[in-house]
């Protein structure tokens, strides 16, 4: 674990083995979710995507993790790969982490209607979307005791977000993929739930026209008045993955500062 990692300890997670699938970089939300369950005692590994490698590497290592497995998500060879060598060292998992979503820069712009092309769409929704389904079956072969899952939506899922676009829809069908999970997944002990984090200075973000706009519109909107931080959204994944969460599933819980709630901000002082 590195010595700048600032997510509370404890043993919530001791003994128990999960794998992340999404670090990017530093500033991904997954890699602030593996912080913390490392914090907490957790045994991690981290999948990756062709040179992504030498970005996820150096983080998994100051975690004192050295399981990185490649993951293709639009290749079942290289699923296959990735869950067959979980198995063949761990022999089970305990948790999963899903923050993997795609859309090509040029439909996260303008018009949704106009943008979205054919193979556009089926791309989002496979990458999005139906890896977390692919995943999630994988994982739960290997949860014979039992397990927690949790994926990472967004708002513009439920609402029209600008630019949000093609994203939005297949964050949807990610949220719906998420409840159609927890009820197959239900009688065996394995929890599957959805956290819908406001918007975060991610690589994500960076890749939606207007992104900027919308980090400002979040914080100015929320009722707490500040930005979604990482420590709200690792403590809700900690919370959804430990024991702490037992008899919560199919769940999409929002960690935006309550900007998820509000119709119609407040008017400023001098429009009163």
């Amino acid at each position: 674990m590195s010595d700048d990692n600032p997510m509370p300890k404890g043993e919530l997670m001791k003994g128990k083995k999960g794998l992340i699938m999404g670090v990017a970089n530093k500033n991904s939300i997954a890699w602030g979710i593996a912080q913390q369950m490392a914090a907490q005692g957790a045994e991690l590994a981290f999948s990756y995507q062709g040179e992504l490698e030498k970005r996820v590497r150096p983080l998994a290592e100051s975690l004192g993790s050295d399981f990185l497995v490649s993951a293709d998500v639009a290749s079942d060879e290289d699923m296959d790969k990735c869950f067959a060598e979980i198995e063949k060292r761990w022999g089970k998992l305990d948790f999963l982490v899903h923050a993997i979503a795609f859309a090509g820069k040029d439909e996260l712009q303008g018009s949704f209607t106009e943008n979205t092309t054919r193979e556009g769409f089926k791309r989002a929704m496979e990458i999005s979307a139906f890896s977390f389904v692919d995943a999630a079956k994988r994982a739960s072969h290997l949860m014979a005791d039992g397990g927690s899952m949790v994926t990472m939506t967004y708002l513009g899922a439920e609402r029209v977000v600008p630019s949000y676009n093609v994203m939005g829809v297949a964050k949807a069908a990610l949220e719906a993929s998420t409840r159609y999970i927890a009820r197959d997944l239900g009688p065996q002990g394995i929890r599957v739930n959805a956290i819908s984090a406001g918007p975060m200075r991610t690589l994500a973000m960076a890749g939606i026209s207007g992104g900027r706009s919308l980090m400002k519109t979040g914080k100015d909107w929320s009722l707490l008045k500040e930005d979604t931080k990482m420590e709200g959204v690792a403590g809700a994944a900690l919370y959804l993955l430990s024991d702490l969460g037992t008899s919560c599933t199919g769940e999409v819980l929002h960690v935006d500062a309550g900007f998820h709630i509000v119709g119609v901000p407040d008017p400023g002082e001098d429009e009163e």
